[in-house]
Parts: C-alpha cells; sequence; structure tokens
C-alpha cells in the first residue's frame, strides 16, 4: 500500500516558480470550469461554491505573492497588483464583500486571466 505521502505527494513538492505559477494555472482552470454556466443568482444563492471561488480568488493572490521577482517581470501582461488587490478586499471584507465585483471577476477577468498566463507560458517557457 502506497503511503499519504506518495499518493499525494505531501512534502515532495519543490516550491519554485514553476510550482506556484502551476498552481495559479491549476486555480483559474477550476475557477473556469466551475463557474461556466453558473449566473450570478445561482452564485449568489450557492454559498458553498461562492466561498469555494473566493478561497480561489485568494489562493491565486497568495501564489502570486510568492512568485520570484524576476517571473512577474518576465510576464508584465499579466496583472500582478490587481491580483494582490483582489485578495485584500476579500480578506479584509469578506462579510460585505461586493457580489456583483465578484461575479464580474469570476465570469470576465478570471478567464482572461487564463488566456494572458497561457499565453505568456507558451512565449516565455512558463
Amino acid at each position: 500500500m502506497k503511503s499519504l505521502r506518495k499518493v499525494y505527494g505531501f512534502m515532495d513538492n519543490v516550491k519554485n516558480d514553476t510550482y506556484f505559477a502551476n498552481k495559479i494555472r491549476d486555480d483559474l482552470i477550476f475557477i473556469v470550469n466551475y463557474t461556466k454556466n453558473i449566473d450570478e443568482e445561482e452564485l449568489s444563492k450557492n454559498e458553498i461554491l461562492l466561498d469555494s471561488m473566493m478561497f480561489r480568488l485568494i489562493q491565486i493572490s497568495e501564489n502570486a505573492k510568492r512568485l520570484s521577482d524576476e517571473y512577474k517581470e518576465s510576464h508584465p501582461s499579466v496583472p500582478w497588483t490587481a491580483i494582490y488587490g483582489l485578495r485584500n478586499r476579500i480578506v479584509h471584507n469578506y462579510g460585505s464583500v461586493d457580489l456583483d465585483i465578484v461575479y464580474s471577476t469570476l465570469k470576465d477577468d478570471i478567464p482572461e486571466l487564463l488566456k494572458t498566463i497561457k499565453t505568456d507560458k507558451g512565449s516565455n517557457n512558463g
């Protein structure tokens, strides 16, 4: 029987720019996939989905902060400051975050950010 460490990769991850960039990409893909057919009303009524999306947005920001300055400088088309700012608004105003802004971010900004990251990865090798 495989240990949990082997199955889930605990403690085996080298935490470098590639690791954090992949985590960001994975969270963006998750958001796009789970909000594809969701309207704002449904999001507002589905507390589990909303919490999950807010958590993913926070994780994207946290992982972006862990990327090296060199990585961020080599990906100037990514709106790093906006990514950090969204996390701060969610964390510090969690109970009063504007759902319109969250929904717009999920449906408009996140798919666009995913396209940007995929394009940058292709042209800058990660």
